[in-house]
């Protein structure tokens, strides 16, 4: 299947992250079977909050195709995305996004509230949820796991 092929690399743009001791969430954008677009968490390296991988790898699809329109592209992310991410993944004209784990604290495809229900936008992406969930989701809690153990010693 092909989410599994790509979602694999965007778990190994999770373990960059995580690499880094950034929180491990990668994304990758494809577009007619080519990836065009790699990301990961860069938060703390850039300082910013807005370095989610997510965004990150939309601006360097907008960049490599020359448009901020990304009309038949996938974006495949590790963990469901927050509220920012959606924003910049509907303004974008992603056709479809695909994630892995589900995130209880921040997730707005689902978790929180999903904002594909709300009326009004002028697109919405489809939505495949699941892919690698169990990869994405152990990566997480092992990457949180060792940060409160290492904050105790």
């Amino acid at each position: 299947m092909e989410h599994i092929k790509y979602m694999r690399l965007a778990l190994k743009e999770a373990q960059k992250a995580k690499e880094l001791d950034e929180v491990p969430i990668g994304a990758v954008i494809v577009l007619n079977g080519k990836v065009i677009a790699k990301a990961h968490n860069l938060r703390e390296k850039n300082q910013s909050a807005t370095a989610h991988a997510e965004v990150l790898a939309i601006n360097k699809a907008c960049k490599k195709l020359n448009s901020w329109r990304l009309n038949g592209c996938v974006l495949y992310v590790t963990l469901e995305p927050c509220t920012m991410c959606i924003g910049a993944s509907i303004l974008s004209r992603v056709d479809g996004i695909v994630y892995g784990a589900k995130d209880p604290k921040g997730g707005t495809l689902g978790s929180l509230y999903d904002i594909s229900l709300i009326k009004g936008f002028n697109h919405y992406p489809w939505i495949i949820s699941g892919i690698c969930e169990d990869e994405s989701s152990i990566l997480l809690k092992t990457f949180f796991k060792n940060k409160r153990k290492n904050d105790m010693e």
